[in-house]
């Protein structure tokens, strides 16, 4: 995996083939970061990286300059491996918790400005994830949710939803804590953008 832009951009990050994951892919990641460029500075938020792997996501919000980044994954192995990546990238605003993120997202009482769950494809019940952060109140106001799910997962219905984006088999849906004058314009911002690398 590659950071693409910060203090570390173009550093090359190498996991071990025995973690449990499957990493975001650059083009995925470099193309979520452009849509997140245009709505946040990253040097002024407070992001959760649930079901972290590898960390892949969490190593670039810390290169672009997030004020914290929380790193949560139940897999020990995984939290491991981010640990002592970011000890080598010097990375002072990070923390890492090994911890199932359902039962974070039901406990947590702080508040973020962007969460990025990645949670494994075949894993069933993800949804409770987006109750929980909405339930618990885990985002700031205009906080984003992103969650990142197979073709299979559709999540348009909900009140939060915002946009949908797929590139390939990639998917990532928007949720946001809308302030009132975003609610107001609710059709407006509900839409579903596909960008194909096909």
């Amino acid at each position: 995996m590659r950071i693409i832009s910060g203090k570390n951009k173009g550093r090359q990050i190498v996991a071990p083939d025995n973690l449990p994951v499957r990493p975001t892919t650059d083009l995925g990641k470099e193309s979520l970061f452009n849509i997140l460029n245009n709505y946040f500075y990253f040097d002024r938020i407070k992001v959760l990286d649930l079901f972290s792997g590898t960390g892949n996501l969490t190593y670039e919000f810390a290169s672009r300059g997030a004020i914290s980044v929380i790193a949560v994954d139940a897999d020990q192995r995984c939290t491991n491996f981010i640990k002592k990546t970011i000890e080598k990238l010097d990375y002072q605003n990070v923390a890492v918790i090994r911890q199932d993120a359902f039962q974070y997202t039901e406990r947590c009482r702080q508040k973020f400005d962007i969460i990025f769950a990645d949670p494994p494809y075949q894993l069933e019940g993800i949804e409770k994830i987006i109750d929980n952060v909405f339930a618990n109140e885990l985002l700031n106001p205009d906080g984003w949710l992103v969650m990142e799910h197979s073709k299979e997962h559709d999540f348009s219905s909900h009140p939060n939803f915002f946009q949908h984006r797929t590139y390939g088999k990639l998917n990532f849906t928007f949720l946001v804590n809308m302030t009132e004058d975003e609610e107001g314009n609710e059709g407006e911002t509900n839409t579903e953008e596909t960008d194909k690398d096909e």
